[in-house]
């Protein structure tokens, strides 16, 4: 990009972009292709790349399921909101099995600033399986902000209750090793396509 805006200084000086347009086209070109090519794709065409303590693993996002929540979980980790932030709570017990996270107080009480409506009486929901990525609240409705859960085992009594806007498509095997306290060193949005072949219809 520093040579980038040499150039334009240099040819700015000269008054070449007036009299040379298809320069002037070709280095928007250039600045457009040097842009973070994730703006440009939709939900269902990123994943969230989870880098943690024990390795990394790799998230889809359900958009036809939960819009809302899809759209806040993109917005914190454009912000680099979940970077540094730890998993707080696990429970492995005959009833609940999952691995929660997302809370900036590391203790369950925190959230973003603000909170998202749920989601969960949408009639694309999707179950509760094993790797579903699904957003944490306390009791109150529409209370979720930035915590979320992924199942370590099917959880079928949370369907209809907790909304899902996401699974665990790689790395299932580094959440099921993840323990209270381990840290999410970053979560990074990249294109799809680069986890996931394109099957010919």
């Amino acid at each position: 990009m520093k040579a980038t805006r040499h150039l334009l200084a240099q040819f700015t000086h000269q008054n070449l972009l007036y009299k040379s347009p298809t320069f002037f086209l070709l280095l928007l070109t250039v600045i457009g292709c040097a842009l973070p090519f994730s703006q440009n794709l939709t939900p269902e065409e990123q994943v969230a790349v989870v880098t943690t303590d024990k390795g990394t693993f790799v998230l889809e996002f359900y958009p036809d399921a939960a819009p809302v929540a899809v759209d806040n979980f993109i917005k914190l980790i454009n912000q680099k909101f979940y970077d540094g932030l730890t998993f707080h709570r696990k429970v492995d017990t005959r009833g609940l099995n999952i691995i929660q996270g997302g809370c900036p107080e590391g203790d369950g009480t925190g959230g973003p600033g603000w909170t998202i409506v749920d989601e969960y009486t949408n009639p694309n929901q999707r179950p509760h399986a094993r790797g579903t990525l699904a957003m944490a609240r306390p009791s109150a409705p529409d209370a979720a902000g930035s915590q979320f859960y992924i199942c370590l085992k099917p959880q079928p009594h949370l369907d209809g209750n907790y909304t899902t806007f996401g699974g665990v498509i790689q790395g299932i095997d580094v959440v099921d090793q993840l323990s209270i306290g381990d840290v999410m060193t970053k979560i990074r949005l990249e294109a799809k396509s680069k986890y996931v072949q394109a099957t010919a219809e």
